[in-house]
């Protein structure tokens, strides 16, 4: 399966919708139900802020576990043991066998790249416990060295209009192993929704912040963060505009130089 609002997840070889849902900044548990019912199939799981929607997806996880993608980690990540135990307290969480995702967040300030940390996920790959197992990064150099040579299978990673250097920095460097992209902070914390000085012409939604991301074959998951059921209804009627056209990519790419100021 693969057009511009769906794909196959390649680590996984799961199809799943290119709009992924980050639960954690205000939609209610009503809004992840609803998100599931309108095809959301990618879920991004934090502790903070999502208690609200572990039943929720529990229920959608005994009622379809291959259709759902569940993408967490542990909260800290430096030792192979806090790895281990993050893992084991989110299947008990979700009442799950396994999970399609388990991340080490913010590599470098939250986790680390250690043999201890390397073993510890590759350990549980191979028990069964997660499916497929990835970072999110800041350091875009770091990022591209990873994904030519490492064991992870997804890049989760600040990429839109105001930040393109993923684009230098990691794309060309996917080709070799092929891991997946997730990018976030699409609407640069929302930085893009607000027209920067000196811009007189049309402004970014966040639907168009969403469009820039996905119109990269190089992407293939963007989250969004909905602070409510409405948002979110808005952001999937962006999406069946389908890719930027070419004059849509030059005047957001410049609208984002602008925005990065």
């Amino acid at each position: 399966m693969s057009d511009f609002t769906h794909t196959t997840l390649r680590p996984l070889n799961k199809p799943t919708h290119r709009l992924g849902l980050a639960i954690n900044y205000g939609i209610d548990a009503n809004g992840v139900s609803a998100a599931i019912e309108r095809g959301i199939t990618y879920f991004f799981f934090q502790q903070y802020k999502t208690s609200h929607s572990v039943p929720v997806l529990k229920q959608a996880l005994k009622a379809n576990r291959e259709k759902l993608i569940i993408a967490t980690g542990p909260s800290l990540g430096f030792f192979g043991g806090s790895v281990r135990r993050g893992c084991e307290r989110m299947l008990k969480r979700f009442d799950t066998d396994y999970l399609d995702v388990f991340q080490l967040y913010w590599l470098g300030k939250m986790s680390a790249w250690t043999p201890g940390t390397i073993d510890a996920l590759l350990k549980l790959k191979e028990e069964g416990k997660v499916r497929s197992i990835g970072v999110s990064i800041h350091d875009r150099p770091r990022a591209g060295r990873l994904a030519e040579d490492s064991q992870l299978d997804l890049f989760m990673i600040r990429y839109n209009a105001a930040h393109p250097g993923a684009e230098r920095d990691i794309f060309p460097h996917l080709e070799k192993r092929k891991p997946s992209v997730v990018a976030y902070t699409a609407t640069a914390w929302r930085k893009l929704l607000k027209a920067p000085k000196g811009w007189t012409g049309q402004t970014m939604s966040a639907g168009d912040c969403y469009r820039f991301c996905l119109s990269n074959p190089n992407v293939d998951v963007v989250l969004t963060g909905p602070a409510s059921q409405a948002q979110l209804e808005e952001s999937l009627g962006a999406l069946e505009k389908g890719p930027l056209s070419t004059d849509e990519l030059t005047w957001m790419r410049e609208y984002g130089r602008l925005a990065h100021g």
